[in-house]
């Protein structure tokens, strides 16, 4: 089987996460392109022989940055992380797909964390925004965690839906949807009791 390496940022444009594959021997010969559905950014990968050289979008600070890595660095190991050079986090991974997958979801978590935290929302936008600050950053605690957030279907992917006092975790595969109350410090506290989270989708 051809071996493989996936790329995962957030579109700065719509928001989406993007996450794609590409072939080590695709990597080595040619330069690569990983784009975002909605036509709006684009991960370009480029090989000179001897180093890589990345132009990566941004979904934290909306811009583009630049990376240079040695290839031992992007197609060995557990993988690579590039940080965002304005808010010093990993905007970036490339590494195996779950592992890639698991930290992906866990920036869409941050990437709502921080607009809510620079007031990109508007004071009425939601319910109590010191609570929803709070149940985003539970959130991402316990996506972190091995099988922290599934579905009943069997998926573990899974999208993000902020509303004025609730988050609705969505399923990618089959659309279930698990709704997270976010306007109270019950609200904050019932969240806190849980370990895990699992969306309840119906079994194929």
């Amino acid at each position: 089987m051809e071996e493989m390496r996936t790329f995962g940022y957030l579109c700065p444009k719509c928001g989406k996460p993007v996450r794609k594959s590409r072939s080590i021997f695709a990597l080595e010969a040619s330069n690569a392109e990983v784009e975002c559905d909605c036509g709006g950014s684009a991960l370009r990968v480029s090989f000179d022989g001897e180093k890589y050289r990345l132009t990566v979008p941004c979904g934290l600070c909306g811009g583009t940055h630049e990376a240079v890595c040695r290839p031992e660095q992007l197609t060995e190991g557990p993988g690579l992380a590039l940080a965002c050079a304005g808010s010093k986090q990993f905007s970036c991974f490339i590494g195996p797909e779950e592992t890639v997958r698991r930290h992906l979801e866990e920036l869409e978590l941050l990437a709502a964390k921080e607009k809510l935290q620079e007031g990109e929302e508007t004071p009425e936008a939601f319910a109590d925004n010191v609570i929803m600050y709070e149940v985003l950053s539970e959130l991402k605690d316990i996506a972190s965690r091995p099988q922290g957030i599934t579905c009943g279907c069997g998926s573990e992917e899974y999208g993000m839906e902020i509303r004025s006092s609730a988050v609705d975790l969505v399923c990618r595969r089959c659309g279930a949807k698990l709704r997270l109350p976010a306007a109270t410090d019950r609200d904050l506290d019932d969240l806190c009791c849980h370990w895990k989270l699992r969306i309840p989708g119906t079994k194929a």
